[in-house]
């Protein structure tokens, strides 16, 4: 008979370190190649502990999310880590007036006790298995510093990508972008020549576009050129089901939307509106693995794939337990830099430019839980602050 661990101590670990040629584009928002450039970096890591002695450990923590864990924490204490639906739906009405990302980091710890208790893989409980998982490599922003400041450069960086092995290939365009939307159209036609018939072309502006009439014009350049999906593309900030609608009528290439709205509720609302043809969702921003799940399998009801945004070993998990998604994200990657990413987890893992296989694949870790063990002397060596937010 299993005995069910109660949640004894909420703690937090906060860490920085520095990237390296990296900074800031011209508002500071995206992050971008510059040679010789550092930029600091740091997340913080939440740990769930239970009476059993087993923890929760989830090291992609910042922002409002931190800020709602501390606001729920003591809510946890003394909880059946096990009921972990309960849970999500208590702190998602609990959470109601905020962004609810808090939500997301506290179920992924809990999906972690579980896994760990079980000794069992996070895919396993989910009822998938262990397969090849296809990448996409997903740059940078585009830079004026001669990283990928044009569209050779771009196409160039997919072609290294097409010869590592990867079949697919994702651009991040320019912070600028609004002020020269030719060289957005330039890129994208571009790609389709050199590497459209060999890789499939994804593009995500990251709703830099100015207004409806860029992202058309953009959007009639990905038809030409075969694009696989059409991302987030202008200043709406990813959200107008109408617009996204109207944008739908009036380009063939699949659009994907969802990423800058929260859990399941809304992304049914959208896809019914008809404004989306892939469902974006994330494990960390819509309420973990739980509410992942809710929405791959929402999605998969109106016959729709799901793409989950960003790497990670809990994504690599969920793919691995759902059918209708197409491709791991792994990024943010560039020609020029070895990593975006500080080195928290131990085991190998990697999420870098050379992290796949020579078909291009990533595979999801074996290990108990989560399934990669956290770098706790690397984690420790970085600290500079934390402390326990809620104990019994």
């Amino acid at each position: 008979m299993i005995v069910s661990p109660k949640i004894t101590k909420i703690e937090v670990v906060t860490f920085e370190h520095q990237l390296e040629n990296v900074g800031k584009d011209y508002n500071t928002f995206n992050m971008v190649y510059e040679k010789g450039g550092t930029l600091p970096a740091g997340d913080t890591v939440l740990l769930i502990h239970t009476d059993q002695g087993i923890t929760g450990e989830y090291p992609g923590v910042r922002g409002p999310a931190l800020a709602q864990i501390k606001h729920v924490a003591e809510y946890l204490i003394g909880k059946d880590a096990l009921e972990r639906e309960k849970i999500y739906q208590d702190l998602k009405r609990g959470m109601r007036h905020w962004d609810m990302t808090g939500l997301g980091p506290i179920d992924i710890c809990l999906w972690d006790i579980a896994g760990k208790l079980f000794d069992a893989p996070l895919y396993k409980l989910l009822g998938g298995t262990r397969k090849p998982l296809p990448a996409y490599a997903s740059t940078l922003h585009g830079d004026e510093n001669g990283g990928l400041s044009t569209p050779e450069q771009f196409a160039e960086f997919a072609e290294q990508c097409y010869e590592m092995g990867y079949k697919s290939f994702k651009i991040h365009g320019w912070g600028l972008a609004a002020s020269n939307i030719q060289r957005e159209i330039d890129n994208v036609l571009n790609m389709g020549r050199r590497v459209g018939d060999r890789m499939n072309l994804l593009i995500d502006p990251a709703c830099e576009y100015e207004n409806f009439g860029q992202a058309l014009a953009v959007g009639r350049a990905c038809d030409e050129a075969n694009f696989f999906w059409y991302e987030d593309s202008y200043k709406d900030g990813g959200v107008s089901q109408f617009a996204h609608r109207k944008l739908r009528q009036m380009i063939k290439t699949p659009i994907l939307q969802t990423e800058h709205i929260r859990l399941l509720e809304q992304h049914v609302d959208f896809i019914v509106a008809d404004s989306t043809d892939y469902v974006r969702c994330g494990a960390h921003e819509d309420g973990g693995i739980t509410g992942a799940m809710k929405i791959a399998a929402a999605s998969e009801g109106f016959g729709l794939d799901v793409e989950l945004h960003g790497p990670g070993p809990v994504h690599r998990h969920i793919m691995s337990s759902i059918r209708n998604t197409n491709f791991f994200e792994l990024g943010l990657i560039h020609p020029l830099v070895k990593t975006t990413k500080a080195p928290v987890y131990g085991d190998g893992y990697n999420d870098d430019l050379d992290g796949i296989d020579s078909d291009g694949n990533v595979f999801a870790p074996e290990g108990p839980g989560i399934g990669v063990p956290l770098d706790w002397d690397w984690i420790n060596a970085h600290k500079v602050d934390g402390g326990v937010l809620a104990e019994a």
